[in-house]
């Protein structure tokens, strides 16, 4: 008996490839991560600065209005990256990973450099471009090059790297941001950009890519094409739709949490110097709970399933987001409290993290970077109307509370999506 539980616990050794692989995805979903919150930290002063040498008044409601504005335009530029996924059926994961890094690291670095915000609004959108294809080449890399024992171990642990990404961006904040100012952060964003060269450097192509294109090497229509074939349609649909749902509550709830804690803690009478750094402080709350959520995830999934697990996310994600935004928010002496739900609402937010173990596990080697890349771009289209509405709502109601609270009910279609949705536990990665 205690020599079956050692062979239970035993895993496959990973090669050097496999790990060097894994840790120049991590590090770029970590560094993309960073880049993604570096906006929702500096959206306050960036705004205040850009919106008066744009000819706009400087309001708590335009500033919530022309925030909502480009972050519905950086989503624009996340759907629009779907164009990665065939490029890496066809190319090859590590050549499309160096690309998406090198993009959105030299536009991420032009951010700190605009004077107006229609500058920085164009930048945005190829910032998203970039930004959009660095998970999905990096999970799929990840899922086709790491053993099946440990493959869905390393897609919990690959996606905590945009989370540790969300705490590297608070500590730039407190230090850099709240010192030096806004722009300075734009700049330390470029820093991707450094990675390119280590990742050419000794990186390998999956051996299941490689082998797969040595027998047919698919062209680009084909692999996207793939996706809405008979076997794979519902599938498609159906993932798009959850990532939707997901992408709401990371858009239209998450990211507002920076800014949330910046108006309760002026509101309370802190200095604004202080509160750019309890904005940092809420920041990295948020991600320690979601890196705690992405480690919890795997195993979840393997137990329960990945439909059941998925359920459990959005749950904790909608009921943090709608007592947080609505009731919290509003509150006095609502600091304490508005942190306390932060930490609940990052295990929610870890239901990315599902995706990264979920969706390679949908498509076959000849498709599945187009896949994970389509599933995870083209719901930000519709996430970009939704972005829309919750800026309107701010702008009209004159606070970002209950707009924001609203958007818990998209998790309500997001459990009644899921029983349609492909359970693959206990199934291998297709071939």
């Amino acid at each position: 008996m205690a020599a079956d539980v050692a062979v239970a616990r035993t895993h496959t050794k990973l090669n050097s490839n496999q790990i060097k692989g894994f840790w120049a995805a991590w590090l770029g979903w970590c560094l993309d991560g960073m880049d993604a919150f570096i906006y929702a930290l500096v959206l306050v002063p960036a705004l205040t600065e850009l919106l008066p040498r744009s000819g706009i008044e400087v309001t708590p409601g335009n500033i919530g209005y022309y925030g909502s504005l480009l972050q519905a335009l950086f989503l624009l530029g996340w759907g629009l990256s779907m164009i990665w996924g065939p490029i890496a059926d066809r190319f090859g994961r590590v050549k499309a990973l160096m690309a998406t890094i090198l993009f959105y690291s030299v536009f991420t670095f032009m951010c700190g450099l605009v004077t107006n915000i229609w500058q920085l609004a164009i930048l945005r959108v190829l910032c998203g471009i970039g930004l959009g294809g660095e998970q999905p080449m990096g999970g799929t890399f990840v899922a086709e090059e790491w053993p099946e024992d440990r493959r869905k171990m390393g897609a919990g642990y690959m996606h905590t790297g945009y989370y540790f990404g969300f705490f590297l961006a608070a500590i730039a904040n407190y230090y850099i941001g709240a010192n030096f100012g806004w722009r300075w952060m734009f700049v330390l964003g470029g820093a991707p950009a450094l990675l390119v060269g280590w990742i050419q450097s000794g990186v390998h192509e999956p051996e299941a890519w490689t082998k797969r294109v040595a027998v047919e090497k698919p062209k680009m229509s084909q692999a996207f094409n793939a996706l809405f074939a008979p076997l794979y349609k519902r599938r498609t649909i159906v993932n798009s739709l959850l990532f939707l749902v997901s992408i709401i509550g990371l858009w239209a709830g998450s990211i507002y949490v920076p800014t949330a804690a910046t108006q309760i803690a002026i509101r309370e009478g802190f200095a604004q110097l202080e509160a750019t750094r309890l904005a940092s402080y809420a920041s990295m709350i948020l991600a320690i709970g979601t890196i705690i959520g992405c480690l919890l995830a795997p195993g979840l999934a393997e137990k329960i399933g990945r439909r059941k697990a998925m359920a459990t996310y959005f749950a904790f994600l909608g009921i943090s987001v709608a007592i947080a935004f609505g009731i919290v928010f509003y509150m006095e002496n609502a600091l304490i409290p508005f942190f306390f739900l932060i930490f609940f609402l990052g295990i929610g937010g870890a239901n990315f993290a599902l995706y990264t173990l979920w969706l390679p596990e949908q498509y076959p080697t000849t498709s599945r970077a187009s896949g994970i890349a389509f599933v995870s771009s083209v719901g930000r289209f519709a996430g970009v109307a939704m972005v829309f509405l919750v800026g309107a709502g701010i702008r009209s109601y004159g606070s970002l509370g209950v707009p924001v609270a609203i958007t818990a009910l998209a998790f309500v279609v997001g459990l009644l999506l899921l029983p349609f949705a492909e359970e693959t536990k206990g199934k291998p990665l297709p071939a």
